[in-house]
């Protein structure tokens, strides 16, 4: 089980060098990517109206879904600076699921679809 989470985990830390490569091509300056790699993390200000709320949150910006949409519109129209957005974003979703940060449960910010954060690790049960 533990040799299942490290190949997960270095197949999340392959995509985030991906994405960070991919961003180098788009030409746009490295301050964005410096400035916006944490800004998802700003979403962590929801556990300030709970746990339910603060997963919600979390969760919303820390899912592929939009920012591979957003990568997809940027490169459908042309615009680098959408596409460097996205790719900062996936970025930054990659390096936390490397790192073994997963989604939020509602019990918890510690309690994550990859198990309980902390010196205390427990894969919580589905």
């Amino acid at each position: 089980m533990k040799s299942l989470s490290l190949i997960v985990r270095f197949e999340w830390a392959i995509l985030a060098v991906a994405a960070i490569v991919f961003y180098g091509a788009t030409g746009v300056s490295w301050w964005l990517f410096a400035v916006l790699i944490l800004a998802p993390d700003l979403s962590m200000l929801g556990y300030l109206g709970g746990p339910r709320i603060g997963a919600f949150a979390y969760n919303a910006l820390h899912i592929l879904v939009a920012p591979l949409l957003l990568l997809l519109a940027g490169h459908l129209a042309g615009n680098a600076a959408c596409s460097a957005v996205a790719l900062i974003w996936i970025a930054h979703i990659a390096i936390d699921r490397a790192l073994g940060y997963g989604l939020k449960l509602s019990t918890g910010f510690q309690d994550t679809h990859l198990g309980r954060i902390g010196h205390n690790r427990e894969t919580l049960s589905p």
